[in-house]
């Protein structure tokens, strides 16, 4: 059975806004660079949603995600507009929301709203009560993604890349996903260690 960890390890995060899915195929893109040879295949959904065959979680749950974050993220930005910079990830029903939002109500207001949103199995809160954080800094988060990830690819022989989601939010990196004790441990010390990252935080359920 899948137990949910939740720990704190060492460093990055990128914002995701994710869009409302629908369950229609439309495309199928294969692509033949990554994972020294192994080719996952992308579905492409309604709204631009890429549906990942590799991933571990079903086509089913990766629309549901999608729906999720949209629904997350509109509330969002509906209750604070330019005053907020609230983002969504959800995997395979586990939310994280991180971001900044104007006050401490605002805050559990949208964590309440996650919890009660349909298919939501928990909820992660990493949201700050502060000024909305400016461009560079989460161009810098977005930096410090796009480096994780590509480190990851590199790593082709300890893990697949698809398997780990990486949220980098003001420097913290979020790993994310369905996952082997040893993969996360490996994706966790390749994201320690790569300069900028200043901790890193596992929100995974191993299927070991």
């Amino acid at each position: 059975m899948n137990r949910l960890a939740a720990s704190v390890t060492a460093s990055v995060t990128a914002s995701v806004t994710a869009s409302v899915a629908f369950p229609i195929a439309l495309a199928l893109i294969t692509l033949s660079t990554l994972l020294g040879g192994c080719v996952p295949v992308i579905v492409a959904g309604a709204a631009g949603t890429a549906l990942v065959a590799t991933d571990r979680r079903s086509t089913g749950t990766q629309l549901d995600d999608a729906t999720i974050e949209s629904k997350i993220g509109q509330f969002a930005l509906s209750r604070w507009g330019d005053l907020g910079h609230a983002s969504v990830t959800s995997f395979n029903g586990v939310v994280l929301l991180t971001g900044e939002v104007p006050n401490d109500a605002g805050k559990a207001a949208i964590e309440d709203f996650a919890k009660s949103t349909d298919r939501v199995r928990a909820v992660h809160n990493e949201l700050v009560v502060a000024s909305v954080s400016p461009i560079g800094s989460r161009s810098n988060d977005a930096y410090l993604t796009s480096v994780v990830k590509t480190r990851f690819l590199e790593a082709a022989d300890q893990f697949s890349a698809t398997h780990v989601k990486v949220v980098t939010d003001r420097t913290v990196v979020y790993l994310m996903g369905l996952v082997r004790r040893a993969e996360i441990d490996a994706a966790a010390r390749i994201a320690a260690t790569t300069r900028g990252v200043e901790r890193v935080v596992r929100i995974v359920e191993y299927i070991d």
